[in-house]
């Protein structure tokens, strides 16, 4: 055996195996997490557009104030556990009138519905450097009816 065939590696056979498998894992498990986020991120936007919208419009058609108030809370309960998000529709929900009373014809309801997004994965400890949240929120406004309103 002469001096270079000692010198030369021997046995290259599977090193092309384990580089792909070590190189497809760092690239495919940061690719993965950012999907995961980015679906929850737009369930997250579905969800608060979808309740702001139905709490517009229950609130505006309905023929008292308290009954909108409760049918705009059904209605952003409904829109959020439909998405996943298991939160109080009175705290993340806020109900503004350009007017009082609110449900006079042709008056305008606007509806604010505003949800944190926690990012799944985040350890706690990490808050500082990322965030472990990000806040959605969507607005909506409907114009109650001319001729169906309650009178005030």
């Amino acid at each position: 055996m002469t001096r270079w065939q000692r010198l030369r590696p021997r046995g290259d056979g599977g090193s092309a195996l384990v580089e792909f498998t070590v190189l497809a894992v760092l690239l495919l498990v940061p690719l993965v997490y950012l999907v995961v986020v980015l679906g929850r991120l737009q369930a997250g936007s579905f969800a608060v557009e979808a309740a702001a919208r139905s709490a517009a419009r229950s609130y505006a058609a309905a023929p008292t104030e308290a009954l909108g108030a409760d049918r705009a809370r059904a209605a952003v309960r409904l829109a959020l556990d439909d998405q996943g998000f298991d939160v109080d529709p009175d705290a993340v929900t806020q109900v503004t009138c350009e007017v009082a009373p609110c449900l006079q014809p042709e008056a305008r309801v606007s509806v604010r519905v505003r949800v944190d997004v926690t990012l799944p994965g985040v350890p706690a400890g990490v808050d500082a450097v990322v965030p472990l949240s990000v806040a959605v929120e969507a607005e909506s406004v409907a114009v109650v009816d001319r001729f169906g309103a309650s009178a005030p």
